[in-house]
């Protein structure tokens, strides 16, 4: 009688079937992420604007005038830098009563989202961006 033995693990050809599938997977979902990403990076700039224009609007009830100078809002330096790092944000303050903020894009950030490298806002409460899409998204 002669036993038949048992095939155990993959084969080659298997195995090269399974790489290209999860190459394939990963060619597919690693620009969405870095897309998710880079959004997820300019939602905090635009939180951080209005936060900081809160606070420049509370510095105009206290003093009657707007600053240009960060740390007075009780920012630690002048500019601002995020808690990622990746934007800096930074005052006009002028004297007719009027202000705007610019969250500027660092780093790695400004070199996936060329096209949302600044975002604004003034004390009226008007967004500007190179794109429109930049605070749509």
């Amino acid at each position: 009688m002669m036993q038949v033995k048992k095939q155990v693990g993959m084969t080659l050809i298997e195995l090269l079937i399974t790489i290209a599938i999860v190459g394939i997977l990963g060619a597919v979902a690693y620009p969405s992420y870095t897309t998710y990403v880079t959004q997820s990076n300019r939602t905090e700039a635009k939180r951080e604007l209005a936060r900081v224009a809160n606070k420049m609007e509370q510095y105009y009830v206290d003093h009657r005038k707007y600053t240009a100078d960060m740390t007075l809002l009780g920012m630690a330096a002048d500019p601002y830098i995020t808690e990622t790092g990746n934007y800096s944000i930074d005052t006009s303050a002028q004297n007719d009563g009027s202000f705007t903020l610019t969250a500027t894009a660092r780093g790695t950030q400004a070199t996936r989202d060329p096209d949302c490298t600044t975002l604004s806002i003034d004390h009226t409460g008007q967004k500007t961006a190179e794109s429109a899409d930049c605070w749509e998204k």
